[in-house]
């Protein structure tokens, strides 16, 4: 298995990320509504997106909450960071840092206490994720939310087997994301969203070749090209329509905000 750097991934991917991402014109607001909804965010909240990436949800929170204070679009990435613009559009504020560096404080944020912030499909990236949960969890003011947002165990893409039985063995549970956001001493919740995906066959080979998903930076270019040579003859369809399924954890600090 061919393991690549995950900050040296998102550096070659920046420029195309959002082409990638942006499955119809209707993903990003679909998606940027459930996670308002689940953080039931206001504008005088103190918010961030902890792997921000190019600024894709954050941008649309902003423009729907118009937040009193600048929603902090944090990333190690610069190249990602740089998609958002040079300086960042009203309602944004960028900060260069993962969520370690967030965590442990080596990267200071302009707001001592947060009172939500979410990471979206960025939670296995997290060499310990129990740890970093724990200490972002500690940022947040009395009242204070924290979403993770995330694949389940399984998924129901149009890959091919290789990348489906990869995805299984190194996707971590929602059950254990939710013991650790318990452990940080927060009330917790685990729900379920669901997309119906239309994609342009071409298209979705396409992104797959530019490994718009992390976990196919873990596979050669030679086993790619294997791979979508079998997604072609399992998916003769010129649309591939396909459910895209995500389990949201969420916590609440106790307390009064």
């Amino acid at each position: 298995m061919e393991r690549r750097d995950v900050r040296g991934h998102y550096e070659d991917l920046a420029a195309e990320y959002d082409e990638h991402w942006v499955y119809g014109p209707d993903y990003v607001p679909w998606m940027s509504a459930r996670i308002m909804e689940a953080l039931r965010l206001s504008s005088k909240d103190r918010i961030a997106d902890v792997g921000c990436g190019t600024g894709l949800f954050a941008r649309e929170v902003a423009r729907s909450v118009q937040p009193r204070h600048p929603i902090l679009c944090v990333d190690p990435s610069e190249a990602m960071l740089r998609q958002i613009g040079t300086p960042a559009p009203e309602g944004l504020t960028k900060v260069v840092g993962s969520a370690e560096d967030i965590a442990e404080g080596r990267v200071g944020l302009p707001y001592e206490r947060l009172d939500a912030l979410w990471l979206k499909e960025s939670v296995h990236h997290l060499a310990e994720a129990g740890r970093t949960l724990r200490s972002l969890a500690a940022r947040l003011a009395a009242g204070g939310r924290i979403l993770v947002v995330m694949l389940p165990a399984t998924i129901r893409y149009p890959l091919f087997q290789d990348a489906l039985t990869r995805f299984e063995e190194l996707q971590p549970d929602p059950e254990i994301i939710l013991r650790h956001l318990r452990a940080a001493e927060l009330d917790v919740e685990l729900t379920h969203v669901e997309h119906e995906l239309r994609v342009k066959r071409d298209t979705y080979f396409r992104m797959v070749r530019s490994r718009y998903m992390s976990l196919l930076s873990t596979f050669s270019d030679r086993e790619l090209d294997k791979g979508i040579d079998e997604m072609r003859e399992a998916h003769p369809e010129p649309v591939l329509v396909f459910p895209d399924r995500f389990a949201f954890i969420t916590g609440v600090r106790r307390g009064e905000g």
